[in-house]
């Protein structure tokens, strides 16, 4: 539900949780660990209302959250925000750490899929009773295994 605030829009915690994707329980998180500044309450209810600049910054960390972005890494965003001279440099560096982070569990994903497709294989070769198959995979799987460490 969205209401009026002093002239601006603002939202329950259920619907910024709506709009960031981020839990209520995180948004809370977020707030009680400071990542977000004190949400202020309705006077009525005590419930949290989240206004026009807030619901942007949620957003965005929200979209960050979704890269798997660590909550440091999420404080050093907002921290970079300042408009430093040097924030350009530090905001691509901060991003293009998390792009090689994301790079290096693509990696990881392709190995376990790797290995989950030729055990599917070595089963396929087993129901067939193909013996000669099944002996050309377990080198293939046992190669593949060693890769998941």
């Amino acid at each position: 539900m969205t209401t009026t605030d002093g002239g601006r829009a603002s939202v329950s915690i259920q619907d910024m949780s709506k709009i960031s994707g981020l839990s209520e329980a995180t948004l809370r998180y977020y707030e009680k660990i400071g990542l977000i500044g004190p949400v202020p309450r309705d006077e009525s209810s005590g419930h949290r209302r989240y206004g026009g600049h807030a619901v942007e910054m949620i957003e965005a960390l929200g979209c960050l959250r979704a890269t798997g972005m660590s909550v440091q890494d999420m404080r050093d965003y907002l921290r970079f925000l300042d408009g430093r001279e040097d924030s350009a440099a530090l905001m691509r560096e901060l991003f293009e750490r998390n792009v090689s982070r994301i790079q290096e569990e693509i990696e990881r994903m392709h190995v376990r899929r790797r290995y989950l497709a030729l055990k599917a294989e070595l089963w396929a070769a087993r129901e067939r009773g193909d013996a000669d198959g099944e002996n050309r995979i377990v080198p293939e799987i046992a190669a593949a295994r060693e890769g998941l460490r």
